[in-house]
């Protein structure tokens, strides 16, 4: 699937990350459409996560560049970018475990307010106003993702597949155009993969969120994504449909370490 020029939501460009002599990617580029939901698969070390650190200004790429929106965003720090309308999750889960489930959220509407700190510091009217929409809006996405019994309670009390979702919705808190989830599957049972997929199916079809998916599970990123993108070694091994990926030999051979194309990735 090729994204016209100019009609990327987001786009790396010959992007390579080294550190010293180590090359983590390679010359590689991607294109998100928006409300697209795409995969981002390959065999352990590809650099997925390194491709996400970039997409993300966590690492500022060695070459290439990286747009949102078509405006470059290289080098721009990872706050500036959320604001700009991305938003990640990541492989380990980084919610503030003392803090409680409402908290959690209001976090991420608080980067968004639109006073500076002597708004803040006054508390004046148009405060306290802004407080009562984020309230309003943090439970709204609470009682929408079914965590408004939960609400009170610390955030590292939850349940492992409450916590993973917890921290999809402190992300939309931030209401980005584009989610990026890295291995939101990891470590939950069968049953909570199916709610996740689910989750995430909703995301993109009821907030029109582009979603791309960094996921080591195939039956989720099968039974989810419309395209797929795979990394080995750091470069771009193959694009397309998850059919098209599964039966190519190359992914085959990475996944698999063998040749034959008479073997698919399972599904």
């Amino acid at each position: 699937m090729t994204t016209a020029p100019g009609k990327a939501l987001l786009e790396a460009r010959n992007c390579s990350l080294r550190f010293g002599g180590i090359s983590a990617l390679t010359d590689v580029s991607l294109q998100i459409s928006p409300g697209e939901l795409v995969g981002l698969i390959g065999p352990n070390g590809a650099g997925k996560t390194s491709l996400f650190n970039i997409l993300t200004g966590v690492y500022r790429p060695t070459e290439g560049e990286v747009l949102f929106e078509g405006r470059p965003v290289t080098g721009l720090p990872p706050h500036s970018i959320n604001r700009l309308g991305m938003a990640r999750t990541f492989q380990n889960i980084r919610l503030f475990g003392s803090l409680d489930v409402t908290m959690n959220v209001r976090t991420s509407f608080i980067a968004r307010l639109r006073g500076g700190l002597l708004h803040t510091i006054r508390r004046g009217k148009s405060f306290r106003s802004e407080e009562e929409e984020i309230r309003e809006k943090g439970r709204g996405l609470l009682t929408y993702f079914g965590l408004e019994e939960a609400a009170a309670h610390p955030s590292r009390s939850l349940p492992y597949g409450d916590q993973r979702r917890l921290e999809i919705v402190r992300a939309l808190a931030t209401k980005p155009r584009l989610l990026l989830l890295d291995e939101p599957a990891a470590g939950m049972n069968p049953t909570e993969k199916e709610e996740l997929k689910r989750l995430i199916s909703r995301i993109r079809s009821e907030f029109g969120t582009a979603i791309l998916l960094v996921e080591h599970d195939m039956k989720v990123v099968m039974g989810i994504c419309e395209r797929l993108v795979v990394l080995d070694r750091g470069s771009l091994l193959s694009s397309g449909t998850p059919a098209e990926v599964r039966a190519d030999p190359k992914v085959i051979a990475a996944y698999l370490g063998t040749s034959s194309g008479q073997t698919e990735v399972a599904a």
